[in-house]
Order: C-alpha cells, then structure tokens, then sequence
C-alpha cells in the first residue's frame, strides 16, 4: 500500500484527497506545513507527498525545497488553483512530480499517482541493475571499471600463479593490502597462511625477534621461543606491508632470507628453511629512498622482480558510483539498514572532491553515511564537515560558466524565468527587477513563448 503524506492548512484537503481516490489503496495522513512537517516523514516514510499551494508561490518553493533537501528521492504533487504554464513549469522545475489544478479531478490524480508508482518501480529496477553491474566489477573484493585498474586485475591472476616477489607501489588507501591478498587467493598456496607484517606499527628493537623469532634466553624476558612471523607463514605467503619503514639491520635479514631461503631466529646457532612467498608493499618512492641511503639498493632489486603500482582514486573517479554501492551494500549488512545511494548533491561533492586518503577514505565516509542515514539515501548531512569544506574550497572562483551552451536567446529566455519567479510572478515588479518597462517585458516574455 503506497502511503501519501498530505501538507496543508486544512483538513478538508485529506477529504477531498480521499474522495477523489474512491477505492483506491493508499494509506493517507495528514500534517499541516507550520508543523514539523520534516519530522512527520522522517517517522512515516511516505513514498508520496500532497502538497497545497497556499500563499504565495516563493512560500510553495520554500516548502518544497525543505522536502526535496531531506529527501531528493521522495516525489512531491503540488495542489493548487490553476496556474499560468510558466508557474507550472517552474514549480516542476523546483522538483514537483506534477501539479494538480483545484478543484481536483479524480482522473488527473488517478493519473499522477500512476506516473507516480511507475516512476518508484523504474527506480527500484534502476537500483538492482546498478547492483547487478557493480557486482560484474568486483576483483577478489576490489571494484572498478577503470582500464588501468583492468590492466592491474589481469595482471594480478598472472603473477599470482608464480612463485616471485612483487611489489606493490601507490599511495595510502589505494588497495595494497587487497592486491596482496588477491595474489595470495589466486595462488597455489590460497589454503596456506597469509601473514601481515606491518613495518610501521614494529619498533627497531623487536622488529628482529616478531619477524624471525627467536631462543628462549635469547635477550632479559624471553622465558621461552617463538617460531616468529616467517615461520608462521611456512607454505604461504608473507605481506611486508610499508617496508621502506624496514630498520636496517631486518633489510640486512630480509635480503639473505630471500637469497638463500633460510634464516636464524634471535639467539640461535640453528639454521631454518621454511617455504614462503614474500610480497611487499610501499607508500614512498623507493629508488628515491635508495638515493637517499635509507633503503638498501640490493634489496630493493630482490623484492622489485615485478610491480604493481595501484593509480589513486581521483585518476579514476569513474570508479566513484561503483565502490559507492559497494561499500553501501556492505554497512547496510552491518548496522541492519536499507540505504541504496547517495543524493546527488553528494555525487557531485564526491566528483569534485580529489580523495586525498583515496579508496580507504571514501569507504570510511560511506560507512558513516550508512550509519547516519535515516531513510534510503546518503545526504550532505551524513558526511563529515571537514569533506563538505574541503570540497567548497576546490569549487571556488576556478569553475567554468555553466551557460556556455546555450545560445544567447536562450539564456534571456533563463534569466526571465528566474526574475519572474523571485517577483513570485508580478509583471510590473519583475519589469522593475530588468530595469524595463511593463510594455517591454510583455514583449520579451511573447518573444519566448512565455505568455
């Protein structure tokens, strides 16, 4: 059953409602507009709005830009006494589905509100085949249809197959922890231990001992041995994640471990051979770094046998809409909610935003948009200030004149229209706005078929 919220002043405008849909199935309330209307839908969750026009009709675009910013999914009719065609069109233009001349005719609002369920169901079809199609885009859990990142799925499941060390270069948030866990997957060795090494969150002083273990009484406090890291991942694969953050003296280790394929744990005379895959990932430049003298040149030849380098998420921002329904998809799983998209606002802040922190930030903003979101849609509200300021500051003075399209009559036509609507249709207020005469505006408005 379709419920449809009525806005007016008067109770009489539910009966009337009712009266005009007979028989029909719809569950119908009622909340005039000097109350929380807002709150009304928000509790609701109406699929329809009935709005009446009443006063002017600056106060009719007020009330329907409050509903259409909370909710630019929710279809809004507006009642009212018969207008002039450029009134319709601009209240249609302001987001109305349709506007509805009163007294109301049963068939027109028959008619509506079949258009009205068309349009749900088209949405609704919309939305699925948007799933379907993302779904064909997902690679071991990453998702896009950007060519690189084609070029990048392909050349993971060959690598994959081949027991040689990789690296992964690209900035923070692009992946790397993904792609290394998609090389493992697609290997041989996919039932054997995948072991994450993170160089950055391992002092110096124990990097040694968690990485290659080590002998009881091997230094004050080791009470007992420890196999280490390597020899947990025996017949797997090893991740060094960040290893331009790797101290000097585990280079030194690494390095020997990958030419002989043994090493010695901390304090021991014994040598030990264990079988496993190393792929390593970096954030910085490492040639830069071997320049530097902060990473050793021959290690780097060792881990670099082939790379992967992972382009950021503002070089393939046609991936935005995809790993938006993918990561809605999954925090919807997660705090139990029904969220299918974003606003369009919000898909034009995303376009412009530049994504410093790249997939792993948009991530971060969608799970907390989904846990936000009161109804079926992510909105500028539900994302964080420092994104909504930092997208204001790139859209500044440096944006093209959207107008350059249209043809010089054509933007007369548009600036007419705007000045008739904020004098809220008064010729002489609007002829004054044009700093025009009465007669002249009459004329332009005949000239573009706007009278």
């Amino acid at each position: 059953m379709l419920k449809i919220l009525i806005i007016s002043s008067e109770e009489g405008t539910l009966k009337e409602v009712q009266q005009a849909l007979a028989l029909a199935s719809y569950e119908l309330l009622w909340v005039r507009p000097e109350e929380d209307f807002i709150s009304k839908i928000q509790q609701e969750k109406p699929r329809a709005v009935v709005l009446k026009r009443e006063g002017s009709l600056n106060r009719t675009f007020e009330l329907l830009k409050r509903i259409k910013e909370y909710d630019p999914l929710l279809e809004v009719l507006v009642l009212g006494k018969s207008e002039n065609p450029a009134g319709v069109a601009e209240i249609i233009r302001a987001g109305a589905l349709d506007y509805l001349s009163l007294p109301l005719q049963p068939e027109s609002l028959t008619e509506s509100l079949k258009k009205l369920e068309e349009k749900i169901s088209i949405r609704r079809e919309t939305f699925e085949l948007e799933k379907e199609l993302a779904s064909k885009y997902v690679f071991e859990g990453m998702v896009s249809k950007n060519a690189r990142m084609l070029e990048i799925f392909s050349l993971i499941e060959r690598l994959a197959k081949h027991q040689i060390t990789v690296l992964i270069t690209g900035e923070t948030g692009t992946g790397k922890e993904l792609t290394a866990r998609a090389l493992h997957h697609l290997s041989p060795r996919k039932l054997r231990p995948f072991i994450v090494v993170d160089c950055t969150a391992l002092p110096e002083s124990l990097f040694e001992s968690e990485v290659f273990g080590y002998e009881r009484g091997a230094f004050t406090g080791a009470d007992r041995s420890k196999p280490g890291l390597l020899k947990e991942a025996d017949q797997g694969t090893i991740f060094f994640d960040e290893i331009s953050e790797m101290p000097p003296s585990g280079q030194a280790k690494l390095l020997r471990f990958l030419s002989e394929g043994t090493f010695r744990p901390l304090g021991s005379n014994r040598t030990v051979r264990v079988d496993v895959r190393v792929i390593c990932a970096t954030n910085r430049d490492l040639r830069e770094e071997v320049k530097k003298g902060r990473f050793r040149e021959d290690l780097f030849h060792r881990i670099n046998v082939a790379e992967i380098n992972l382009p950021p998420l503002r070089k393939r921002k046609e991936d935005i809409p995809l790993l938006c329904l993918h990561f809605i998809e999954r925090y919807n799983q997660k705090f139990g909610k029904e969220v299918r998209g974003v606003s369009n606002r919000v898909k034009k802040i995303f376009a412009d935003y530049d994504w410093p922190g790249n997939v792993r930030e948009l991530e971060k903003v969608i799970e907390r948009g989904v846990m936000l979101a009161t109804d079926n849609f992510i909105d500028v509200q539900h994302l964080p200030d420092a994104l909504i300021k930092a997208s204001q500051g790139e859209m500044v003075e440096d944006r093209p004149y959207p107008y350059t399209h249209l043809t010089l009559a054509e933007i007369e036509k548009k600036h007419l229209v705007e000045v008739l609507r904020a004098a809220d249709f008064n010729k002489q207020k609007a002829a004054k706005m044009l700093g025009i005469t009465r007669p002249a505006l009459y004329r332009k408005l005949r000239k573009h078929g706007l009278l």
